[in-house]
């Protein structure tokens, strides 16, 4: 599924308008965007916020329930949210907003979009989730895209607290972590008067089979046109691999005539992304029809704008490549490292996509950690179905912050060897703990016969196991240089990051 539905924007504003995009890619969960971390001592200024957020219910770290979607004891209230707002003074309807949604790629093209109409010169907001370091990632600010500054934040919050307050104790105190800072971010955009807003709707799990009904259904109601970004009048092309300061992007050409309720045209020649993958390709397509869809009601958004936008887009965790510093930092000096925080099946296709297309034939070790409600055996079989991995090596992360959603390492190497067994490869099961033993075992030729075949290895923590693959990858893969993946969790990729952060 690729829409664009183009939808008034139901606010007191009667002649503003808004886009509604809709993505279907095999695109991760948003990050934040690169430029504007800063350190995240900051948050100290926000102690309180913080408290008061962690003692809401918070379904990332609980997981979502079985019923969410449905007219049960588990389903999402908007009415509730509804609520809120007025309570609040309706600050969403103060500004004109795009909102993307979808099944995946909704956070990529909500980063392309942002960037293009920063490049415009416009004043954005971005609601994004979820985080790696700081919850300020999700808001971002400006025509530079920084995140929000920590004060700014907690002086909005103890501004408004009493309201949070009041509409906790009236909901039953069934008022979740996600509303209350989805509310503060439509406040922070209303208080800082953006031309715009990018906002991504957090709608997957339950939801993504209503998706796109509901989204035609609304355009219709609203007698609003709906154009596909897999229109035939997309001949957008992937070209070469090329690098910039040591980290890679693919050439693209973006072309786009679309003639339908909507005149779109646009050629845009030898565009550098950052974001690889056809996928990426297909993300950055979207924001673009989004972004011409705007310029037809009068936003003022060049082919130059566009062009600019979509190369100045990248974010942490999405094929990211360490650059031989941060490589170094983390004590893996002259390695090639890529984080990517896949974590379904089909973000594992893209994953192993982006692999052939950047190191085609280079040792390649896994490390993986993964939450415990995602699809550990569909992944695993993706990935060995795609590519070959010297050495995997399963391990544990915390999910936002908590271990509730962990899977233990011994769980995950379960599914691998089941993917493996199903594929018919095996694996040389080394257990944990017993690599000495395994590097000695390979001067005997009985065992060494058994090199065709990866290494599996269990491994506690993100940092160690990295460390771990390095060391069976180096005896495995000889004089080659190998590649080091770190995938299947946003908060293992979280876990490096914030290391190198340290």
């Amino acid at each position: 599924m690729k829409l664009l539905g183009v939808l008034r924007h139901c606010s007191n504003l009667s002649r503003s308008k808004a886009v509604m995009c809709a993505t279907g890619g095999v695109q991760r969960e948003l990050i934040g965007f690169e430029r504007g971390f800063s350190s995240y001592s900051e948050d100290s200024e926000m102690e309180e916020f913080l408290d008061y957020l962690d003692r809401l219910k918070n379904y990332e770290k609980a997981g979502v329930p079985k019923g969410a979607g449905t007219d049960s004891s588990d389903g999402f209230d908007l009415g509730r949210m509804n609520r809120l707002m007025e309570r609040l003074g309706n600050p969403h309807s103060s500004f004109k907003a795009v909102h993307i949604a979808g099944t995946k790629g909704k956070g990529s093209t909500a980063a392309f979009l942002s960037n293009i109409l920063r490049e415009g010169g416009y004043s954005v907001g971005c609601y994004t989730s979820p985080h790696l370091w700081t919850i300020r990632e999700r808001m971002s600010l400006g025509r530079e895209g920084d995140l929000v500054p920590a004060k700014k934040l907690n002086d909005l919050f103890h501004r408004i607290k009493h309201i949070f307050d009041q509409s906790i104790e009236l909901e039953n105190g069934s008022i979740s972590h996600f509303e209350v800072l989805t509310a503060m971010a439509f406040a922070l955009f209303a208080q800082e008067k953006v031309d715009i807003a990018v906002v991504e709707l957090v709608l997957g799990g339950p939801f993504i089979p209503y998706i796109e009904r509901i989204l035609r259904d609304k355009a219709s109601s609203m007698s609003s046109p709906v154009v596909s970004a897999s229109d035939a009048g997309n001949r957008s092309t992937m070209g070469g691999i090329g690098r910039d300061k040591g980290k890679p992007y693919q050439l693209c050409d973006i072309v786009i005539h679309i003639k339908k309720d909507l005149q779109l045209f646009v050629e845009l020649f030898d565009v550098k992304l950052c974001m690889l993958g056809h996928h990426q390709l297909q993300n950055a397509v979207t924001a673009t029809c989004t972004a011409l869809c705007l310029r037809g009601q009068g936003w003022n958004l060049s082919d130059e704008s566009i062009h600019a936008g979509l190369e100045r887009t990248y974010l942490l965790g999405r094929s990211q490549f360490l650059t031989s510093e941060e490589s170094e930092a983390v004590g893996l000096p002259g390695l090639t490292i890529l984080l990517d925080g896949a974590h379904t099946k089909e973000s594992a296709k893209t994953l192993a996509d982006t692999i052939h297309m950047t190191h085609p034939h280079a040792p390649l070790a896994l490390v993986v950690a993964m939450a415990s409600d995602k699809d550990h055996l569909a992944f695993a079989r993706e990935l060995l179905s795609a590519i070959q991995p010297e050495v995997v090596v399963t391990t544990e992360v915390t999910i936002a912050g908590a271990g509730s959603r962990t899977t233990s390492a011994s769980l995950l190497k379960g599914a691998w060897i089941q993917a493996s067994m199903e594929l018919g490869t095996g694996f040389v099961d080394i257990g944990s703990g017993d690599y000495g033993k395994y590097l000695e075992d390979q001067t005997d030729c009985s065992v060494r016969s058994l090199k065709h075949e990866p290494v599996l290895a269990v491994v506690n923590s993100v940092e160690d196991s990295m460390k771990t693959a390095n060391m069976i990858l180096g005896m495995r893969a000889g004089n080659q240089s190998g590649v080091i993946v770190v995938t299947g969790s946003l908060h293992a990729v979280s876990s490096i990051l914030s290391s190198l952060h340290r």
